[in-house]
């Protein structure tokens, strides 16, 4: 049992170098998305302002992984694990947010992030 555990840990540690170590390497492709929001946004766990903010994937072999920072990278606003999922046929491929619902004095939820004439889109997990 303990030995699983410790097995579990190491494959853990193994994982986050390897993406720091591709992360550090700097990695060619490039899926940031520069989106402007005139009103709060909510994400799992966190209310963005309005403002401008940064969406990316954390790396090439991380895709599910996504980083939400200030336009300038100063600031990390939200960094989580989402589901691929593909864009729907009626959304543009230049729009790249789907809202949840909320209620009339509640902040709108990003449902999902779709990068801009891409395919591929990242779902937020909120539990």
């Amino acid at each position: 049992m303990a030995k699983s555990k410790s097995i579990r840990i190491a494959s853990a540690v193994v994982a986050l170098m390897l993406v720091a170590a591709v992360a550090h390497a700097g990695w060619t492709a490039n899926h940031e998305n520069r989106v402007k929001f005139s009103r709060p946004v909510a994400l799992p766990g966190v209310v963005l302002p309005a403002g401008t903010y940064s969406f990316d994937v954390a790396s090439e072999v991380a895709h599910n992984l996504v980083v939400v920072r200030s336009a300038d990278h100063r600031k990390l606003f939200y960094m989580g694990f989402t589901n691929s999922i593909l864009r729907p046929r009626n959304i543009s491929s230049a729009i790249p947010i789907a809202f949840g619902e909320a209620a009339a004095n509640e902040v709108p939820p990003i449902a999902a992030w779709y990068e801009i004439d891409g395919t591929a889109g990242h779902e937020f997990i909120y539990r």
